[in-house]
């Protein structure tokens, strides 16, 4: 139809209405349609989509939020002793000294409850690292009252060093990383990436037209914001185009497509690991070739990785761990611990890193711009570590004391970051590793394993699965270990057995396929 034909008014009304519904619809929302209508196209894949939406669970934490509650009212009592006002709701401002005695007399009052069981043990963790009891319990009484100005401007100081030791533990698997990570907190992931694209360009570090590359499928705002006309970056994409054999998609990333980051022009590498929606972590062969690439092809590549889903998988290393130099790590507390509300999100950078390094080598107009921009916050502006620009520039630099994520805030993501640390044996990541496996199977079952062989198998291993705690570990095949050898040899040994079982339900199948073609 040419553009100058009139629709009739009929069809011109419906085509409002349409546009109407697509306007009170969210991006999200829209996302979550194409992904419905996608499901009906019969597209191969080696693994189920697990529809990420927009992150809420089904599930939440109850014990850091009931630490939460029960350290808000220790938090009123402290400020009441330093002068109250009943009737008009009025108290002082707790004090510090000998408030940690106050608060161990206090969490003997409520022992038994989970909840001063995690605070108890949190304070004993932190105290054996050598913090002072009674600046811990002051930072936090202070925190979650919110009656403070953050200080430090990006986050408070035990929120830090709780948070960087909860990252270390779930992002690096427990590894020591090789520096130290300096963290912003912020009002959830999508803050953090708006602060990272915003604060690249306004340090000279990307300009309009800059190539950039995206690790594709990605969460949506990837996409959208380098198209956003202050960035219009040249956007390459790198695609999880590996399959297999038989044609099904693995959702990694071939050679040739990782090899498209040899290219020094592409200045930033934007990944999302797990992937969002296919919810597939990089494989070894992946992680090994982009730090080759880096390290031999591209050594000033930045990155940012958005780990949000790495809680979920056993052993995960972020490249955060892998290559601390380049890499800014995007982490958020909603989807592990239920808190899409709570918005509580960190940036993590190493105290070593591409950005700092970048900054320093730009041309001398350009680094006395930059010098104009931070003149006004600090004495030497040419010294600001890019972490800290990040959190200037999230307020236009003028407002930098009221950046970033408030204090009570912070003190819930310190909690739900102990509520981790103190679990050693990880009963809670067990447990929702478990719950995720169940929804998965419960699919499987619901679709009748479409596209799965030998459905009569899974629905056996199902029945066995359930009765046991059954815990998945991936394997290497053929890799020298005892175990994984011996089953190779006893499964070989089976299929070369004589009178060997028929495959009922394979037998039918066949035949049922030589019918259709028969005919």
């Amino acid at each position: 139809m040419k553009s100058q034909e009139k629709l009739p008014r009929a069809m011109a009304d419906y085509g409002k209405r349409f546009e109407q519904g697509l306007e009170q619809m969210s991006p999200f929302e829209i996302k979550n349609d194409l992904i419905s209508y996608a499901k009906e196209c019969d597209q191969k894949a080696v693994c189920q989509f697990l529809n990420a939406g927009r992150g809420n669970p089904n599930w939440i934490n109850t014990v850091a939020r009931e630490a939460f509650f029960l350290l808000g009212t220790f938090a009123v009592e402290e400020a009441k002793l330093t002068f109250e006002l009943p009737e008009e709701g009025i108290a002082g401002m707790p004090q510090k000294e000998e408030i940690a005695k106050r608060f161990e007399n206090f969490l003997k009052q409520h022992e038994k409850t989970p909840a001063a069981h995690l605070l108890n043990e949190s304070v004993q963790f932190l105290t054996k690292e050598g913090i002072n009891a009674d600046d811990l319990i002051h930072e936090w009484v202070d925190g979650i009252i919110g009656d403070q100005y953050p200080d430090p401007d990006r986050i408070l100081k035990y929120t830090e060093l709780i948070v960087e030791k909860y990252l270390i533990q779930e992002m690096c698997d427990r590894q020591t990383p090789p520096d130290h990570y300096d963290l912003f907190a912020t009002e959830g992931g999508t803050a953090a990436m708006c602060y990272l694209f915003n604060s690249l360009k306004a340090n000279k570090l990307l300009s309009q037209g800059d190539r950039i590359a995206l690790m594709t499928p990605i969460f949506t705002p990837y996409i959208e914001i380098p198209q956003l006309k202050e960035f219009n970056f040249d956007v390459v994409n790198i695609q999880a185009s590996q399959l297999t054999k038989e044609g099904y998609h693995t959702w990694q990333y071939p050679e040739n497509e990782l090899d498209k980051l040899k290219d020094p022009s592409i200045k930033l590498l934007c990944l999302v690991n797990p992937s969002n929606p296919p919810s597939y972590s990089l494989d070894e062969a992946t992680h090994k070739r982009i730090i080759k690439i880096v390290r031999e092809n591209n050594p000033n590549l930045m990155i940012i990785t958005d780990d949000v889903y790495g809680t979920f998988v056993p052993h995960f290393r972020s490249l955060m761990y892998e290559l601390p130099y380049n890499t800014a790590c995007v982490y958020s507390f909603s989807k592990y611990f239920g808190a899409t509300g709570w918005r509580l999100a960190t940036i993590a950078i190493a105290r070593h890193n591409v950005f700092d390094a970048q900054i320093a080598l730009l041309p001398e107009k350009q680094r006395k711009e930059l010098h104009d921009r931070y003149d006004s916050i600090n004495l030497n502006p040419d010294k600001i570590l890019f972490i800290d620009r990040l959190v200037a520039d999230s307020r236009l630099v003028a407002l930098n004391h009221t950046a970033g994520l408030s204090t009570p805030q912070q003190i819930q993501m310190s909690l739900f970051a102990l509520f981790s640390l103190c679990d050693m044996q990880d009963r809670y990541k067990n447990k929702l590793q478990k719950m995720i496996t169940n929804r998965l199977t419960a699919m499987w079952e619901k679709t009748g394993f479409k596209k799965k062989k030998n459905p009569d198998l899974w629905r056996q291993f199902l029945a066995l699965y359930r009765k046991h705690h059954v815990k998945f570990i991936w394997v290497k095949g053929h890799a020298n270990i005892p175990e994984n050898e011996r089953c190779d040899q006893l499964a070989v040994a089976a299929y070369k057995a004589p009178n060997l079982q028929i495959d009922e339900y394979y037998e039918a199948e066949q035949n049922s396929d030589k019918q259709l073609f028969s005919e």
